[in-house]
């Protein structure tokens, strides 16, 4: 036996895991999982919306999905504490790691003050890209019609409202690259 439990306890994790992820299956039908997907916290679907989350990713916390749309999450990923609103779609990429913030890909209103209480128009929506490997963080929020170019960083409490290249941070409201990662 090696460390704390050895292989039993390792075979005991992935048969809990296993578990969690059939009753998730069976909670939600919109709900896809990959491969050894690991739930170490809770997920909640809301109004109809379908996920796809791949192979060997963890979701920690709470992770809530909403809206009529469609998210696929990669492979390998973190989301801890991540809730995703979605009326068209949101696509996160393989490697990424989504810490306790927003992905939104609508205004849930109209906004001219005379449309804000009739239902919402497509005007009112666009779909998110975050490519592979990029991290968000903490209390981030990322607007609809936004693309995030791989390897990049989201900084904590960043408000992401148009696309962000390749390859670089961002921060701040407005958001400002204040790196560019070379090669």
């Amino acid at each position: 036996m090696t460390g704390s439990g050895g292989p039993r306890r390792g075979r005991l994790v992935r048969v809990a895991f296993a578990v969690k992820r059939g009753w998730y299956r069976m909670r939600y039908p919109g709900l896809t999982l990959g491969r050894d997907v690991e739930i170490r916290g809770r997920i909640r679907l809301r109004r109809g919306v379908r996920v796809t989350i791949g192979d060997r990713t963890r979701l920690n916390k709470l992770v809530r999905f909403a809206g009529p749309g469609e998210v696929r999450v990669g492979a390998d990923c973190l989301l801890n504490a991540t809730w995703i609103g979605t009326w068209t779609s949101v696509t996160v990429g393989d490697r990424c790691l989504l810490s306790d913030c927003e992905l939104l890909d609508n205004d849930f209103h109209n906004l001219p003050p005379d449309q804000r209480h009739l239902p919402p128009t497509p005007a009112t929506r666009a779909p998110i890209v975050v490519e592979e490997n990029v991290w968000i963080g903490a209390h981030a929020l990322v607007m609809k019609g936004v693309r995030i170019g791989r390897d990049s960083v989201v900084g904590a409490a960043t408000v992401v409202r148009s696309d962000v290249p390749p390859r670089v941070v961002v921060i701040g409201n407005p958001q400002q690259i204040v790196k560019k990662f070379n090669d």
